[in-house]
């Protein structure tokens, strides 16, 4: 049985999200089940690799709020996990990443077109499912899909001329990653039957907390080896996707009294990075330097800012949680 991935301090409360969280888990595989052999193959390729379940665990909490046991809140738990695993199958694409969870990356087994195919699928599966849920159930998973489409164009073409990259990027990390951590709450309150002000604020943390999520994982990616992770360290500096230490360092490096060391290391950023040796010592750099302790201190005031969105919420258990997930969230980064 899966354990949640959420710091649960409360033994009634963590107990009883295992028991829904199996549930969630069972929904999963049957609703990635297909006729076809490659497609049921592929379909449960990443499945199967396991993974936190970070976003069903994030519904299943918010509706402990409410009527967390309405059937309606495993269809939505499921729907956000479909949802976040097509992505995954559609940005390791994109980013030509070897690894995911451990295994090989789907594009590494099938191809890329494949992939594809089978990332689309997924949102398939999720877009029936939605569909049981009601009218303003697809305007919202519409919504968080147009938010996940535009945060990966921004990210793929960069920022215009002159705008700043730092906060570019911040709004792709909100598009990317936010919107569907903050639909997975909206959906745990919104069908345990929670009202609007609690769903309100479940929203506002969840686009605050997204954002610390992903900073974090910046910081992982280069601070953690891969063997931790189940990705291979640096895969976004070779494939030349920016990372927020990599902007800070390039925003460095562009003043007029930069370092040279800085403007060294921007050079090492831009060369050929498809060596192995080449790519550690980037990723050695990095690092060192000081642009990773600014990333972590980013990810801090975010998760702070995530936490202080709690403020309204009743006190107890369900929102003791959150706290301490925000919390960890940053410290998997120490």
């Amino acid at each position: 049985m899966t354990t949640p991935a959420l710091p649960l301090t409360d033994p009634a409360l963590s107990e009883l999200l295992t028991g829904r969280l199996a549930l969630v888990e069972e929904r999963l595989r049957d609703a990635v089940t297909h006729t076809d052999v490659l497609a049921d193959t592929a379909s449960r390729h990443l499945v199967n690799a396991g993974g936190k379940r970070l976003r069903p665990l994030l519904c299943l909490l918010a509706a402990q709020l409410g009527d967390g046991r309405r059937p309606e809140v495993v269809d939505a738990a499921v729907v956000v996990e479909l949802t976040h695993l097509a992505t995954l199958y559609h940005d390791d694409v994109m980013d030509s990443a070897p690894l995911r969870r451990g295994a090989p990356a789907a594009h590494e087994v099938w191809g890329n077109q494949v992939a594809i195919l089978t990332g689309d699928l997924l949102f398939a599966r999720a877009s029936g499912l939605v569909a049981g849920l009601g009218p303003e159930a697809v305007r919202i998973q519409a919504a968080t899909f147009e938010r996940l489409c535009l945060g990966q164009l921004h990210e793929t073409v960069g920022p215009a001329d002159g705008a700043d990259a730092v906060e570019h990027y911040l709004q792709v990390l909100a598009d990317k990653t936010a919107s569907l951590i903050a639909t997975s709450a909206r959906f745990g309150a919104m069908f345990a039957g929670c009202p609007a002000d609690v769903v309100d604020t479940l929203v506002q943390y969840g686009e605050k907390v997204g954002v610390a999520f992903q900073l974090a994982d910046d910081v992982i990616d280069l601070a953690v080896d891969g063997a931790a992770t189940g990705k291979t360290p640096g895969t976004d500096l070779r494939e030349k996707v920016p990372t927020m230490p990599a902007l800070l360092l390039r925003a460095r490096a562009a003043r007029p009294q930069a370092a040279q060391a800085d403007r060294d290391l921007v050079a090492l950023l831009d060369s050929d990075l498809s060596g192995d040796e080449a790519l550690a010592q980037a990723v050695a750099a990095l690092r060192a330097h000081p642009v990773l302790d600014e990333t972590r201190d980013l990810a801090g005031r975010w998760a702070r800012e995530a936490v202080t969105a709690l403020g309204t919420l009743p006190p107890g258990a369900v929102r003791d949680s959150f706290v301490s997930f925000t919390e960890a969230l940053v410290d998997r980064a120490a």
